[in-house]
């Protein structure tokens, strides 16, 4: 097995809309924000290469919206999609799996693409995998989410007939953790033996967590359960969670097992860290080290 770090930009964010209910005098220090609040955040996806598959989790924003669309969300920084898997020595056509953690525009915006006025598969010898529950919550959104589920990102995947559904199970939630020790809540995947995930629900409906055994150890994507280092602590919830209350209880629960296993966390978000361990302090769980992915031996 190996595993690539794929950087496909960086874009901005309001920071009050990032922390919640967290004064900006307290993360203001953590991620500094410009003169109109914004702050930068990476669009940091995982490549998998295992067992004849090479497996995309996430595919970051796509550069097809319009100059309106973009002038929200600041896309900035050298890095694409393609220029990372090149330097790796692959391209799109390589990818025979698609991964959606989840269906907001920044983590599925790349899995389509305009060639003229049609939208195509960006990854045309891939198969795209979701669940049921967050594609009928991403298809049918409430009037508060609507904005980060974008058609044109998503109807396409399933008409062009390469979307497949990984069915879940209500043990795969991260609360079930109290009901179960974590390894009975995590789910197997459909592509190898070393790719499994967990479900949480607080940022969004169902989204889904990889966890990957490689080397010895346990990594974990955490998409936007954990979308940088900065969120560690626990009141630090985002203001775009659906259900923040369930998000603290899930990160409550999760930080635990990753303190007590000695997970590595994969971090979707964060601008500066790739990766980072945990470690019980007086004032909680909070950063051990931080790394990149490729320090993994």
């Amino acid at each position: 097995m190996k595993l690539y770090s794929i950087n496909t930009g960086y874009f901005k964010l309001d920071g009050g809309a990032m922390f919640g209910v967290v004064p900006k005098t307290m993360w203001n220090k953590l991620n500094p924000a410009d003169e109109n609040n914004m702050c930068s955040w990476a669009l940091r996806c995982l490549l998998i290469e295992d067992e004849g598959r090479l497996i995309l989790i996430d595919t970051g924003m796509g550069d097809k919206q319009d100059t309106k669309f973009f002038g929200h969300y600041y896309l900035h920084g050298d890095d694409t999609l393609d220029k990372s898997l090149a330097k790796y020595g692959f391209s799109r056509d390589d990818i025979t799996d698609v991964f959606l953690t989840h269906l907001h525009f920044d983590h599925c915006g790349g899995c389509i693409i305009k060639e003229g006025d049609q939208l195509v598969p960006a990854f045309k010898n891939a198969v795209y995998w979701s669940n049921k529950n967050h594609w009928q919550w991403a298809t049918k959104p409430n009037d508060r989410e609507k904005a980060s589920f974008l058609k044109e990102n998503i109807l396409p995947i399933q008409e062009s007939g390469k979307l497949q559904f990984i069915e879940i199970n209500k043990q795969s939630s991260i609360l079930q953790q109290e009901a179960a020790n974590a390894a009975a809540t995590i789910q197997q995947s459909p592509f190898t033996k070393n790719v499994s995930f967990i479900i949480a629900n607080g940022h969004t409906d169902a989204m889904m967590l990889p966890v990957i055994q490689y080397n010895g150890k346990t990594i974990v994507y955490m998409a936007d359960l954990l979308p940088s280092t900065a969120h560690i602590p626990l009141p630090y919830v985002m203001g775009y969670d659906m259900f923040p209350l369930t998000t603290l209880h899930e990160k409550k629960i999760f930080l635990t097992e990753a303190v007590l296993h000695d997970y590595v966390l994969f971090l979707e978000h964060d601008p500066l860290n790739e990766c980072c361990t945990l470690q019980q302090t007086e004032k909680g769980i909070r950063v051990k080290d931080v790394f990149k992915l490729s320090e993994i031996v």
